[in-house]
């Protein structure tokens, strides 16, 4: 069990995405990803090993749900600077954690 000052610790916003292509020299394949936060935290850039389940073209103008306080994390020669979350299908893949209504950029989970 872990307290609440544990959990509100985590930053996890929604975000749109602007950007969205195949990341080169990723080990496995991924998608380098620009995603608007709003005002408060800008845009920001994340590799995401998403490519079963999403297609680069169709993600653009979706929103999804990232962690925005964790330290950059370098993938290949790309700066991942937010972490989109997901989490596994029946078959191994990851599936986006999106908001099912549009929220504003930036809004924070709770």
């Amino acid at each position: 069990m872990i307290a609440y000052d544990d959990f509100a610790r985590v930053d996890v916003r929604a975000g749109t995405v602007l950007a969205a292509e195949p990341l080169a020299g990723a080990r496995k394949p991924a998608y380098a990803l620009r995603i608007d936060f709003g005002p408060e935290i800008g845009e920001r850039r994340s590799s995401a090993q998403i490519t079963k389940r999403h297609a680069a073209d169709e993600l653009i103008g979706t929103q999804v749900c990232a962690v925005v306080n964790f330290p950059p994390k370098r993938i290949a020669s790309f700066e991942s600077q937010v972490l989109v979350l997901g989490m596994d299908d029946a078959d191994g893949n990851v599936v986006l954690v999106r908001p099912v209504f549009p929220v504003p950029n930036g809004k924070r989970l709770y």
